[in-house]
């Protein structure tokens, strides 16, 4: 009766993990762009010495964010494997960028210390992109 439902499951299941990996994709890009945007605010602001970094908002959003966006990468890594080097150097390079990050933000003793830590994390971040983008270690050099 359902001689076709049998044929067409490994098809079903190869298009549910495409599926799946295209929404991660979609996902983990959009929290990518938000962090990145309140990363450079919040840059802005810790070398001004601003006081809006003490805003609750401030505060938390960008944890939930980074957080949401941590997770839609790791659900695309498990979805492709994690057997690829460039999946590895991201994330290395996202170590990289988090250490920067908080000497940008939080660490660095001088405005100039943070704005060269800004400066670097967001460098660290576009040679991530250009990973992701030409999958390849090599970023943009590829």
């Amino acid at each position: 009766m359902f001689f076709w439902l049998n044929t067409s499951l490994p098809y079903l299941e190869e298009l549910y993990k495409i599926m799946s990996y295209l929404a991660y994709k979609h996902l983990h890009t959009s929290f990518a762009t938000l962090s990145i945007i309140f990363f450079i605010i919040r840059a802005y602001w810790s070398v001004l010495e601003r006081g809006c970094l003490q805003n609750t908002f401030v505060r938390v959003a960008p944890h939930i964010i980074d957080t949401l966006f941590l997770l839609s990468g790791l659900a695309m890594a498990f979805t492709i494997g994690f057997n690829h080097p460039w999946l590895i150097a991201k994330i290395i390079g996202l170590i990289a960028y988090i250490y920067a990050g908080i000497y940008a933000i939080r660490r660095g003793r001088t405005p100039q210390i943070r704005l060269l830590s800004a400066v670097i994390a967001v460098l660290i971040y576009v040679y991530i992109v250009g990973i992701a983008l030409n999958k390849s270690v090599l970023s943009f050099f590829a």
